[in-house]
């Protein structure tokens, strides 16, 4: 009797990464026109509060919004800001981003995939870190079972944990599950296209990152993503050592945005 074949490890679903696609880069970018987003970006600050002589680490930088804002928000007093991001096209936005402040190299570009975690960045290297709309963006595939696992989101909240210095602060934010892109849009699109110094591209960016929504809510469902209930993501952010861990609803209604700090 012949010998039944070697059970096989499922296969991993072909996982197109968009995020490398400088397209999908700049329809992102286009959020900093919206209305909400400037509302979003400025209670994140808020929450960050920079101070002179701090180092901060920006998640998920994409185009620099948050860095920008940091650097502002301390007048420029603010000891370095790191923004680490998957799409290599970010790379220029902060080469030129630190010309246009005069930061002198204190606001540079790394390129990376968090989710393999912050190795490159030593314990306690940072004073504080924020994230907007990103984190949930971590992803692990189970070669075993077959399966997505939330299990880089969790090693990625470990890592910020460690990167931190005690007292350390985490602002971020991320979407409520199964967001409405068109909520988003549909809120700020009047006054946005008025605003926009382009119109059409402008809402051509806009049609675009709807479009690669659709892409995200589909990725999430399969368990790539995610996009999880807040108490689900405060309950991780205990578990990786945080406390003091708050959040609010915003970005209509879209995202939570959430503190958690590192014991001091």
């Amino acid at each position: 009797m012949p010998l039944p074949p070697p059970r096989q490890s499922p296969a991993r679903p072909a996982a197109v990464n968009r995020w490398a696609d400088a397209r999908c880069a700049k329809a992102f970018w286009s959020q900093s026109e919206l209305p909400v987003f400037h509302k979003l970006v400025a209670e994140t600050l808020d929450l960050a509060a920079p101070k002179a002589g701090e180092a901060w680490l920006d998640l998920g930088c994409g185009g620099g919004t948050l860095t920008r804002g940091l650097w502002e928000r301390s007048a420029g007093t603010v000891a370095r800001v790191v923004g680490l991001d998957y799409a290599a096209a970010n790379a220029a936005r902060y080469e030129a981003l630190d010309r246009e402040l005069g930061a002198g190299g204190r606001v540079r570009f790394e390129h990376g995939d968090f989710s393999g975690g912050l190795a490159r960045f030593a314990d306690g290297s940072f004073d504080h870190a924020v994230s907007g709309l990103a984190i949930s963006y971590a992803e692990h595939f189970d070669e075993t079972t077959g399966r997505w696992t939330q299990a880089a989101y969790d090693a990625l909240l470990a890592e910020v944990y460690r990167v931190l210095k005690p007292g350390g602060r985490f602002v971020f934010s991320v979407n409520v599950p199964e967001p409405s892109w068109w909520a988003v849009g549909l809120r700020s699109l009047v006054g946005a296209v008025t605003q926009s110094r382009r119109p059409l591209k402008f809402l051509k960016n806009c049609l675009r990152m709807n479009g690669y929504g659709g892409w995200l809510k589909t990725e999430a469902r399969a368990g790539r993503f995610h996009y999880l209930p807040a108490s689900e993501t405060a309950a991780k952010l205990h578990a990786a050592g945080f406390a003091d861990v708050r959040h609010t609803l915003t970005y209509a209604r879209q995202a939570f945005l959430f503190t958690a700090t590192k014991a001091s």
